[in-house]
């Protein structure tokens, strides 16, 4: 391999960054999220603090990293702000005392934010990379996240070129950028396969400040094996989504699928693949988890369009292995063309996303604990939930240990309107909210999504409200929370006892 740039070490390349600065960072999850020059960025941040001087930077992704990036850099003190997504818990640490600022955004937003100088000058872009060519072309590893966009918009580029991941990856990514307005045109993508963009970041070689070369794994966590209560939200979605194409409302091929990310999703995407009245079907989603690569072995997933590779390693190796295979089923694109409203649009998108919880009306919460405590961020469920053709929200009917209800009379916080939220799963059944009032709402999640356990309050906070269009009182839409706050469970409401200051 040859190229004309300069080879660093991790720790020169961090010498570069001064104080106050902004950096993009590839990486969409873990995937694709360079390592040592974070690591050494935070080594330094360290050195500055115990010799009494400042050093924090401002942190751009594309979403959620590693620990070696956002865990390093948060353990270090050395963020002073960070968007759009997170899931580090020392970072979220930080956050939730104050002492980082954290604002969420819709990932789809992100790059075009970055171009429109709302979030001020990007200083660096560290990507990293399976291949770099002598004009300054970057290949990128197991994602793409938003680095297209941070590589256009820094001042200078500092590439990790990762031996761990092939340079035959070219021609795994498609990068595409949308032009600005008022020049925007439509994004010429009608199915989960079309490829509109360059194999490569094309940037100016006068701008890569550097090469650090490294050989190290992505940081993605393993995910748990199902449970009886994955395996019966998972059961649930196949069936519904089997039925509505029964009864056309779901055309015959299919449509394609978007999924978020996690356990309950990853069991929900089996559920599907091994469901033997759903089709074969194409996938035009944010991230592959290790269930789609086996869907693809198997040939139920024909083609899947995605930001990020976020599999074990396992399951990355074996994409690696057997890549002149996956090369024709797989394509990488850019976070805001993955996540694009338009293209979610015209192609009549499912989208499935997890909730923390969702109240009887259909509102949803995914991003607080209690109203207070952020836990990830919005990530791309917003983008894909207002525009999908058929939006569906999962969670399991109790957490901590069957003490909280996920199903509750008002959300702490909303991400999610009711007029966004069509399809409420958990593993009781399913709530259909298409056509439904408010209290039709309520009685159909209360009915088949709740858990047995809270349904009594929950039939009770629904029964002593009188009037109005929405059947909600402000005065103890929340003492289910307050209850668990006080005592460490949810159950147990008196809501006579709520109401009655408002009814004196």
């Amino acid at each position: 391999m040859k190229f004309s740039f300069p080879v660093l070490s991790a720790a020169e390349a961090a010498a570069m960054i001064d104080h106050g600065q902004t950096v993009g960072f590839s990486g969409f999850t873990p995937a694709g999220a360079p390592k040592a020059i974070p690591l050494a960025i935070a080594a330094r941040a360290e050195a500055e603090h115990a010799a009494g001087r400042d050093f924090q930077i401002g942190v751009l992704t594309g979403a959620s990293t590693g620990p070696s990036l956002d865990g390093a850099l948060a353990k270090a003190g050395a963020v002073s702000f960070r968007t759009p997504y997170q899931s580090d818990p020392n970072l979220r640490a930080r956050i939730n005392a104050g002492e980082t600022r954290f604002f969420d955004m819709h990932l789809s937003l992100m790059p075009q934010a970055v171009r429109y100088g709302f979030l001020g000058p990007v200083h660096y872009a560290v990507v990293e990379a399976s291949d770099v060519t002598a004009g300054g072309g970057i290949v990128l590893t197991s994602s793409v996240g938003a680095a297209p966009t941070f590589c256009r918009m820094a001042g200078k580029i500092l590439v990790e070129l990762n031996h761990r991941h092939p340079p035959t990856l070219l021609g795994m990514h498609d990068i595409y950028e949308p032009a600005d307005p008022p020049h925007r045109r439509e994004i010429p993508i009608y199915s989960s396969s079309d490829r509109i963009g360059s194999p490569v970041i094309k940037v100016d070689p006068a701008r890569i400040a550097g090469i650090v070369e490294t050989d190290l794994d992505d940081e993605v966590k393993g995910f748990a094996g199902q449970t009886p209560v994955t395996e019966r939200i998972g059961e649930n979605v196949a069936e519904f989504l089997a039925a509505e194409v029964r009864s056309g409302r779901i055309p015959g091929g299919f449509l394609p699928l978007q999924s978020g990310v996690g356990d309950v999703s990853n069991a929900v995407l089996g559920a599907l693949g091994r469901h033997p009245s759903i089709p074969a079907f194409e996938m035009y989603t944010e991230v592959l988890q290790d269930s789609v690569i086996n869907l693809i072995k198997s040939e139920r997933v024909k083609f899947a369009s995605t930001c990020s590779l976020t599999v074990s390693r396992e399951a990355l190796n074996d994409v690696y292995a057997n890549l002149e295979w996956f090369r024709p089923r797989i394509l990488m694109r850019p976070q805001e063309i993955s996540n694009h409203p338009e293209v979610i649009r015209r192609i009549g998108i499912i989208s499935i996303n997890t909730a923390i919880e969702i109240d009887i009306f259909g509102n949803v919460n995914s991003t607080h604990i209690m109203g207070r405590q952020m836990m990830n961020g919005i990530g791309g469920s917003g983008d894909f939930t207002r525009n999908a053709y058929l939006s569906i929200f999962i969670c399991p009917s109790t957490a901590k240990g069957g003490k909280i209800s996920p199903i509750v009379p008002l959300v702490s916080h909303m991400d999610h309107s009711e007029h966004s939220v069509q399809i409420v799963a958990t593993e009781y059944g399913i709530a259909d909210l298409r056509g439904k009032a408010p209290y039709e709402r309520a009685t159909e999640i209360i009915s088949k999504c709740a858990h047995p356990d809270f349904r009594d309050e929950l039939w009770g906070y629904l029964e002593m409200v009188e009037g109005g269009h929405t059947p909600q009182t402000l005065t103890a839409a929340f003492r289910m929370h307050e209850q668990f706050l006080k005592t460490g469970d949810m159950r147990g409401v008196c809501w006579q006892e709520a109401v009655a200051p408002a009814l004196s």
